[in-house]
């Protein structure tokens, strides 16, 4: 915590997102004791549940004798996929609340979830990307989002909580065996062999191995890739497979975002076998982007617009 800011300024204030889940709570208690009267935190009703409009005031009443001002942040889930729906949207409110009060907002991402997350992820075959641990800090809108507890323990933090006479609200959704992570944490519980911090380090190492990707990434693409109006062209046919991968993936996004949006994440599938496609000589298709392999160079433009019958 303390490596955020030494020594704040006056204008220094550092915004929370608090559930009244132990985790959180620690994150509160931390915060307060590190920077006082530089805190503010919010609470995030999803409008899921009856009981939800209670916690966000037991977090209230936690916050005020800490000196620590407290908003209660209220949406509509989007549809869709429940848990995904209800990540965005408290996002989405955090950004907006945190935007005009504080440069960086926190949340209490810890050891633990890291390593659940890891679980989920190898599950599901996902590559180094998918594998590597949460960033540290990342843009949220127009503030920063960190995260200063990744190399705590679920148990250092409830031990926080406990000594400062708190009993902090328990999501029953983390018990709840129709979600990934609720499993993917019983299992981690039940299984010493899975040690949570062992999982964690690896998934630490892999977003090093991330970055240097992403690095080498940038690299080739401004040496290989050349960009005109409406198309890109690509000379990667001579590069590691997972490079080639990244840097299609880049060209076909670039034409996607030609109407000035944020093109939704490619399926890994889907993305596979356009690659393959081209190293094959042929030509492909994708979220409506044509590539087409002439020579040793790739070819990306808007795919010609289906004709109706």
């Amino acid at each position: 915590m303390i490596a955020l800011c030494s020594s704040p300024r006056e204008d220094f204030r550092l915004a929370l997102a608090v559930s009244g889940g132990p985790d959180s709570l620690a994150l509160l208690l931390l915060a307060a004791a590190a920077f006082p009267d530089r805190v503010i935190a919010a609470t995030v009703d999803h409008g899921l549940r009856p009981e939800a409009a209670a916690e966000a005031r037991f977090v209230a009443e936690i916050c005020d004798p800490l000196g620590v001002p407290h908003a209660i942040l209220t949406g509509i889930v989007p549809e869709g996929n429940l848990q995904e729906g209800a990540r965005t949207l408290r996002y989405a409110l955090l950004a907006e609340w945190a935007r005009d009060r504080a440069r960086w907002i926190a949340t209490a991402h810890q050891q633990n979830d890291v390593a659940e997350t890891f679980l989920m992820r190898a599950r599901r075959g996902a590559g180094v990307g998918g594998l590597a641990a949460m960033r540290a800090a990342r843009p949220l809108g127009d503030v920063t989002l960190v995260r200063p507890l990744l190399n705590w323990s679920r148990a250092e933090l409830e031990a926080i909580v406990a000594a400062a006479g708190i009993v902090p609200i328990e999501d029953l959704s983390n018990r709840d065996p129709r979600f990934d992570r609720a499993r993917m944490r019983r299992m981690l519980a039940e299984t010493p062999e899975l040690p949570a911090d062992r999982l964690a380090l690896a998934a630490h190492n892999l977003r090093h191995a991330e970055d240097a990707l992403e690095w080498v990434t940038e690299r080739e693409w401004q040496m290989r890739s050349r960009i005109d109006p409406g198309s890109a062209q690509l000379e990667a046919r001579d590069l590691p497979y997972e490079l080639q991968r990244r840097l299609v993936e880049r060209a076909v996004d670039h034409i996607r975002s030609q109407d000035g949006e944020d093109p939704a994440p490619l399926r890994g599938e889907s993305l596979d076998g356009l690659v393959a496609t081209l190293v094959s000589g042929k030509t492909g298709t994708i979220a409506g982007v044509k590539a087409e392999a002439k020579r040793a160079e790739w070819r990306f433009s808007l795919a010609p617009a289906r004709r109706s019958h």
